[in-house]
């Protein structure tokens, strides 16, 4: 397996403008209102993830929850994970070296950690019609991964084209959807934008449908741009605007509704 070139990336600039003045428009709020405060974003993720109901719909979009008690498990692991990841960003640290992949896997998939202790996979994995690649080149390939991703200066672009990339090398023997998800979004989380979630079951079967394709285009034609993998970086991208546009209405609405009862209370 050969990594996606980065000077081939083609990136929607138009899109992630867009995004960026959203997140810009976010930190105005906070930072501008007096009706506003910078624990309301904090509090917006931390809501978000500890919600039962969404995490449920999450987790069945994702076929990894086959019932109520694997969901509160998974829950745990999410919400320890968000912590670490909190903690990591408040001290300076974003997601930039390869044990960090490990210390994931230990919150987020115990079980393999448990099974594989800090190692990849020693066996063949197929993803669909994507034959992952031989267990001997994996560490070659994450550490390239890692080298690769320093060189993309936008944090958006990075985040998507590390997913991509490490869904297709599939370094562990499970555990890998929820690793990564967790590792794209402490880059984005560290850069200041929000997180990206699979919400439901349509947009779940449209993930996979798009990197599987994508997956099965780079292994003929491994050094150039396919309109799948295209697909898939507009997709993130449309997920994050999405995401980006209800945490400013959330933010906003608090702030409105503060601000209507300081009135009342006049």
């Amino acid at each position: 397996m050969e990594l996606l070139p980065i000077e081939i990336i083609r990136i929607n600039q138009k899109k992630i403008t867009e995004i960026d003045n959203v997140i810009k428009s976010i930190y105005r709020l906070i930072i501008y209102s007096r009706y506003h405060l910078d624990d309301d974003l904090l509090d917006i993720y931390l809501d978000g993830v500890n919600n039962l109901k969404e995490l449920l719909s999450i987790k069945n979009a994702q076929m990894e929850a086959q019932n109520e008690e694997e969901a509160k498990e998974y829950l745990q692991n999410l919400k320890l994970s968000l912590d670490f990841v909190i903690e990591e960003i408040i001290v300076q640290n974003n997601f930039e070296k390869e044990i960090q992949l490990f210390q994931l896997l230990r919150i987020v998939s115990p079980e393999t950690n448990a099974i594989h202790p800090n190692r990849y996979r020693q066996t063949l994995v197929q993803i669909g019609s994507h034959i992952c690649p031989e267990p001997s080149t994996v560490p070659q390939l994450i550490s390239e991964l890692f080298f690769k991703v320093k060189s993309i200066s936008n944090p958006v672009i990075r985040a998507i084209y590390f997913h991509h990339e490490l869904i297709r090398i599939h370094p562990f023997a499970d555990g890998n959807g929820r690793v990564t998800r967790i590792a794209k979004n402490w880059m984005l989380m560290y850069d200041l934008y929000p997180p990206i979630f699979i919400n439901d079951a349509p947009q779940k079967k449209e993930y996979i449908t798009t990197l599987s394709n994508s997956f099965q285009q780079l292994m003929k034609h491994p050094k150039e741009w396919n309109i799948f993998t295209e697909q898939f970086f507009e997709q993130e991208l449309d997920r994050l605007l999405v995401n980006a546009q209800l945490l400013y209405e959330s933010i906003n609405l608090i702030g409105i509704n503060r601000e209507n009862k300081i009135n009342i209370k006049k």
